[in-house]
């Protein structure tokens, strides 16, 4: 049975069109900047003198720094507002891409540390903004819309920067990403009045002090639950993100540019798949029965995965690109709805809590990878520890709960 329990708010009848795009597109160029270096990896790698696997330890970084800041994200929003949280993503977005056009090893590593520090706002500021102003029947479908913007900003990297590098230069290409994101923080003065208004802090007023995100956790086995699935989740999902080019390029004997293609279609599966998903959810089928299917779904994909080489047509590899990029980057908005019901009145600070044990997925998960795909010089390790977490996680999610609301 579809859980329509209504949030602490007066329900809202408007469909919130323009915070949907403004939070999109937020997400959407902070994303493509920060997968434009795994995009990339054969190439940036070449260049800086790093193994190709280790690019890995890219995003791992992105994510890492970003925990903190998911932590204390709902006391940030509530002092300066979530647009102006939105646009400080978006500096930071900046920063990524100056700092890592200065082509070293070291500045790479600086520029994914910029993004980080501010990574974290992201999903706190588009619950923050959105939650309120949307009706609690669409509420799955427009968070998991929103989240449109992760794998659409890796579809745009994917897609975009390998041939734009070997047009321009992969520094070139990068710095090139300061217009949309310049614009972008020019354009989010416009409504910022309005929607960063005082009444609108106050909702977040008092959080972001980090126990008091983990305090949440207590007693309340629901959210105990999603918090794990949310980490293997999207530890799952950044390790297929992290590892798909070099792996297709190094296994299948296929250039940067197919491989690109293969990353695109994880990432533009994501797309389609989640406002998808959110109907359905909202519908039809409990999310968190969603989200179980989804984790034995990627379980089956990453086992495939495991198993490329260059015998494998292209139409199979993007086969399993699609299913992977369908599960393991589709969950991301059925999850943070669910933060948001459990949450109650503190959804803001929830989001940030399942903002950072996604985080912490991408932190541990690819890392580990890295290691095993460089110590045994096979996938098999790393793909088949991700079968088997996101499988255990789906089934942990299927275990009967009573949840609790935070007050």
């Amino acid at each position: 049975m579809v859980d329509r329990s209504p949030l602490p708010d007066a329900a809202p009848t408007a469909f919130p069109l323009w915070p949907l795009i403004a939070t999109m597109a937020m997400q959407t160029v902070a994303t493509m900047a920060a997968y434009s270096i795994p995009a990339l990896a054969p190439m940036v790698a070449r260049d800086i003198g790093v193994d190709g696997a280790l690019i890995g330890m890219f995003v791992s970084v992105v994510y890492g720094v970003g925990i903190v800041s998911s932590l204390l994200a709902a006391g940030f929003i509530a002092r300066y507002g979530a647009v102006r949280a939105a646009q400080f993503v978006l500096v930071s977005a900046l920063g990524l891409v100056v700092i890592c056009a200065q082509g070293t090893a070291l500045s790479v590593a600086l520029g994914a540390f910029a993004l980080g520090i501010a990574y974290g706002l992201t999903a706190p500021v588009s619950t923050h903004l959105l939650v309120p102003r949307t009706p609690p029947a669409i509420l799955n479908m427009v968070l998991s819309t929103r989240q449109i913007g992760v794998p659409l900003g890796g579809v745009l990297a994917a897609t975009l920067m390998p041939p734009l590098a070997l047009a321009v230069g992969w520094k070139n290409g990068l710095l090139l990403q300061a217009i949309p994101i310049i614009a972008l923080i020019l354009l989010l003065e416009i409504p910022r009045r309005d929607w960063d208004s005082a009444a609108s802090r106050t909702s977040a007023s008092g959080q972001g002090v980090l126990g008091r995100s983990f305090a949440l956790l207590r007693g309340n086995t629901a959210m105990q639950r999603l918090t794990f699935a949310s980490f293997v989740y999207s530890g799952a999902q950044l390790a297929f993100v992290a590892f798909m080019t070099v792996h297709v390029t190094s296994r299948t004997g296929l250039g940067l540019v197919t491989a690109g293609w293969a990353l695109a279609t994880f990432q533009l599966a994501g797309v389609i798949s989640r406002p998808i998903l959110g109907w359905v959810a909202d519908r039809f089928v409990d999310a968190r029965l969603m989200l179980a299917i989804q984790g034995f779904v990627m379980a089956a994909a990453a086992l495939f995965a495991a198993n490329f080489a260059s015998g494998w047509p292209i139409w199979a590899i993007m086969t399993v690109a699609a299913v992977a990029g369908a599960t393991a980057s589709g969950f991301t908005g059925l999850a943070y709805a669910e933060y948001a019901r459990l949450g109650g009145a503190r959804r803001t600070e929830a989001t940030g809590l399942g903002s950072a044990a996604m985080f912490f997925g991408v932190l541990v998960m690819p890392s580990l990878g890295s290691v095993a795909i460089t110590t045994t010089g096979s996938y098999l390790a790393a793909y088949g520890a991700i079968a088997a977490l996101t499988t255990i996680a789906g089934a942990v999610l299927l275990l009967p709960v009573k949840d609790m609301r935070g007050g």
